[in-house]
């Protein structure tokens, strides 16, 4: 395995970890609240129990009498055969995580407002192409995952949902992002790999809580000037792309420590590299750069390890 991949390979391992860490952190407490495994078993033993997990049960469907668990907040329905949303879920107004990834939805419908102290939304690996611009009415929400789907749009309102801290959109079909992601001020990780975006609007780069930006596998040909404003960022993932350079407000970016860069036709970096004091690990495999830009390089940055 090259060293590439294994720092690869670590990124994604760290991040599915702080992923863990986050939606365990919103789940009920399982040393205190018992887990269910069967609607009818929790109605009957305990109708205030804030715990279900339907995972892998084959339903195409959820069962009718879900509505009854009214104190219910966190719901794991993965691994099913859901196309649609029941209609009976949004009774549960107390939910906080829902876990409906790897089924088969095709929309996120307008009555997810109703769920309005929802912090966890994981809806990765399903069919979704249309997210309704009620999402952002949902103030508590703090981790979304939407990677492998079909959405090809944003609605502009997700820029409402102000809480919001986990956003993973890798895997989509996405050639824009609405400037309202500027007002997502708690954003901290943000996974955009794997889409069609040929630029990006400066308009939402404005996110000083970013800390990691994932950006690889898309069709960018240069990067704005205004990721300087990104204070916070500590991984910045521009891996397979088209950029031939980068903006002078990279050698900026103070707090970042691992760059990915790798498989781009850059040539040269900024002039001024300077302020990036915190950077460990620069990759740049797959690039065209001369033995003396390499050199240059080095002497920027003496304490960073460079892979060209």
């Amino acid at each position: 395995m090259s060293y590439l991949n294994q720092i690869m390979g670590k990124g994604i391992l760290l991040t599915l970890c702080f992923f863990s860490i986050s939606v365990v952190a919103q789940n009920a407490n399982p040393l205190k609240e018992k887990m269910y495994y069967n609607i009818d078993e929790a109605i009957s033993e305990n109708i205030k129990t804030k715990q279900l997990n339907l995972r892998d049960q084959q339903l195409f469907f959820l069962p009718k009498n879900i509505n009854q668990l009214s104190e219910l907040i966190f719901l794991n329905g993965m691994k099913n055969n859901l196309e649609h949303w029941d209609s009976d879920l949004f009774y549960l107004k107390k939910l906080k995580t829902i876990n409906l990834k790897q089924n088969g939805l095709v929309q996120i419908p307008k009555e997810i407002k109703q769920l309005k102290d929802l912090e966890v939304l994981d809806l990765a690996d399903n069919n979704i192409k249309k997210i309704s611009p009620e999402i952002g009415n949902l103030q508590a929400l703090k981790n979304v995952y939407l990677s492998g789907n079909k959405i090809a749009y944003l609605p502009v309102s997700m820029g409402d949902c102000a809480s919001l801290e986990v956003l993973t959109l890798n895997n989509n079909q996405l050639a824009y992002i609405p400037d309202s992601f500027a007002s997502l001020g708690q954003l901290k990780v943000l996974d955009l790999s794997y889409n069609q975006l040929y630029e990006l609007n400066p308009g939402w780069l404005k996110l000083n809580n970013l800390e990691d930006l994932n950006i690889a596998y898309n069709k960018l040909k240069h990067i704005p000037e205004e990721i300087n404003q990104c204070k916070s960022l500590k991984t910045l993932v521009l891996n397979d792309n088209k950029l031939k350079t980068l903006p002078e407000s990279f050698g900026s970016l103070e707090n970042l420590t691992l760059a990915i860069l790798s498989n781009n036709e850059i040539s040269v970096l900024p002039e001024n590299l300077s302020g990036l004091t915190n950077l460990k690990t620069l990759i740049l495999k797959g690039n065209t750069i001369s033995e003396v830009e390499k050199n240059r390089i080095r002497a920027a940055l003496p304490n960073c390890t460079i892979y060209f």
